[in-house]
């Protein structure tokens, strides 16, 4: 039992789909919902935390250590520190695996860890040009000084910096996330039919997930302060269809390519949230188990095709493990897009990839499609990229809860070119 991890419980607010305006939840307002809600039902006090770790790509100007700042007002207390941590689309679950590292070292005990992100609320900033232009403004001495200053604003100042924009780009190969998917998709062969056929299949999916109640146990409603109310995510299409994705104009590389906003996953708000523990803790406070936390590893690729990570890390993950494809009996991949869930599907079935990529003698093989992404994923429930990597945990946990022994992956393609997977073996196996 010494060094073991396990996942006691979760929650997360529903997800909800960028509306061209900022959304009504603040991150730490999200994170704080579905954290309260978690706590509540807990048999210790949030005093009683030794950590809270979240992740967090785009935090307000006022949530600077957006996890101090929850945890805080959660009701941990000045004693409980907290931290913030940033992998990109993996933030979530980079939170997760600090966690699980603290305490599989023996250094916590009980971990309350996730993400959170307001995608919706990126702030837009001034560029360089217009701080340079106020510097000069402030260091002004004098009347005439400040109207010299004054006169010297020029209307290409006013052009604003969309941060989030600027984070969906990378710097280093100047490519956004969307163009890293036509190129994974162009090099795997991937078509336009393949990534809408697939984009139908996860809002087919998810809609049915809903009508079934598979989310009710994970989402906690939030309520705004103009009386709205929102107790699902908002971004599943029961309506949508093949033809009305075809419709649809390719948005990162325009007339010729293949990713939609229809085939993408949706700019999104929203937090998740997982209590992890040791086993003494599990003892202590006579904690249920949902599942266990087995292992993790990371993969670095080519930035360029930056959705290949989770080929990758996986590959490394069971090795390192002894297992093989067929072991894991649910699979968690992030839909960032329908191009980059298939290529790497292919990348998984290929051999020469295996050979010259992997390093492997054979390919690992396809997933099962019917063990991958059972209830759909990001196309149509959304990928506030903070938050993510910790929903797919806890959804896998929760999937996986009543069948004890069971093996699952979680497993994301994060921008700038790296994988992020972790290994859960479902059901309580304290």
């Amino acid at each position: 039992m010494s060094g073991r991890v396990f996942i006691i419980d979760g929650a997360r607010t529903p997800f909800l789909k960028a509306r061209d305006e900022p959304g009504p939840f603040s991150a730490a307002d999200l994170a704080v919902m579905a954290g309260r809600a978690l706590l509540a039902r807990q048999p210790f006090a949030a005093e009683d935390l030794d950590e809270v770790i979240l992740g967090c790509v785009i935090a307000a100007p006022d949530e600077a250590n957006i996890a101090r700042i929850v945890g805080l007002r959660l009701g941990t207390g000045f004693a409980v520190p907290a931290h913030t941590v940033q992998r990109n689309c993996a933030s979530g679950l980079q939170a997760l695996a600090s966690a699980y590292d603290r305490i599989s070292a023996g250094r916590a005990h009980l971990v309350l860890a996730g993400g959170t992100e307001a995608m919706s609320r990126a702030p837009i900033q001034w560029n360089m040009a217009m701080s340079r232009w106020l510097a000069r403004l402030y260091r002004a001495k004098g009347p005439g000084q400040r109207l010299r200053s004054l006169a010297g604003l020029r209307p290409a100042y006013l052009k604003p910096v969309f941060s989030l924009l600027r984070g969906l780009r990378d710097p280093v190969v100047g490519l956004s996330m969307g163009q890293t998917a036509e190129i994974v998709a162009h090099r795997f062969g991937i078509g336009r039919l393949a990534q809408d056929s697939y984009a139908l299949q996860s809002h087919q999916r998810a809609a049915r997930a809903q009508a079934d109640g598979l989310f009710k146990d994970e989402i906690e409603p939030v309520y705004g302060s103009q009386a709205d109310y929102y107790g699902q995510d908002n971004g599943v299409r029961t309506d949508t269809d093949l033809e009305k994705l075809a419709r649809l104009r390719p948005v990162f590389d325009r007339p010729f390519g293949d990713v939609t906003s229809g085939n993408s996953s949706q700019i999104t708000d929203g937090a998740a949230l997982v209590v992890l523990a040791s086993a003494a803790a599990v003892k202590r406070w006579r904690l249920p188990v949902l599942g266990e936390i087995v292992d993790h590893a990371w993969a670095g690729v080519d930035p360029a095709q930056m959705g290949l990570g989770p080929v990758h890390a996986t590959a490394r993950l069971l090795a390192a493990n002894g297992l093989a494809m067929g072991d894991l009996h649910h699979v968690e991949l992030n839909e960032a897009f329908s191009a980059q869930v298939l290529a790497c599907q292919a990348a998984w079935a290929s051999p020469t990839y295996a050979r010259d990529e992997l390093g492997l003698e054979a390919a690992p093989g396809a997933i099962d499609g019917a063990r991958l992404n059972p209830h759909g994923g990001a196309v149509a429930i959304g990928h506030p990229v903070g938050a993510t990597g910790a929903r797919l945990v806890l959804h896998l946990a929760r999937s996986l809860k009543d069948a004890p022994g069971t093996l699952g992956l979680a497993t994301l393609c994060i921008g700038g070119g790296q994988g992020g997977a972790m290994l859960i073996r479902g059901g309580d196996t304290s």
